[in-house]
């Protein structure tokens, strides 16, 4: 049982330094986001299995379940509510994003997005188009 409690606690340290260096190293909020909110979920999962292994009981258990349940289902929401906050307020894009879906589409006054995603209706239709062959993302 300790060997297995151990195994869990590396494998969710290693999911945390994940997190932290995504958060080093990803180039904007929103890439840093997803980063984090992936990597750190799933370590501190495995830290509470590692708990749940080496204690063994069923008040730590119990707990514990019902924390990593609470995380993801609220580690998700919360992203995506960072992220659209962080969107409204304008927090920059990284200069390599490939495309912005939201660009024209929100409406800041009543901050309701457009019903449909026609390209005729975006006002920068460009943006809705497949990247070009030159692009060094492109497939």
């Amino acid at each position: 049982m300790s060997l297995l409690s151990q195994v869990f606690l590396l494998i969710g340290a290693f999911f945390m330094f994940v997190a932290a260096v995504g958060i080093y190293r990803m180039p904007d909020l929103y890439m840093r986001l997803h980063t984090n909110t992936k990597s750190a979920t799933f370590g501190v999962s495995f830290i509470l299995l590692g708990a749940i292994v080496h204690f063994w009981d069923l008040a730590v258990t119990t707990r514990a379940i019902a924390i990593i349940l609470f995380l993801f289902v609220t580690a998700p929401i919360a992203a995506h509510m960072i992220g659209r906050a962080a969107y409204i307020v304008g927090a920059p894009l990284w200069p390599g994003t490939l495309s912005d879906a939201l660009k024209g589409m929100y409406d800041p006054t009543t901050h309701k997005l457009a019903e449909t995603l026609l390209p005729e209706a975006a006002p920068n239709a460009s943006d809705l188009t497949a990247p070009s062959a030159d692009h060094p993302f492109s497939h």
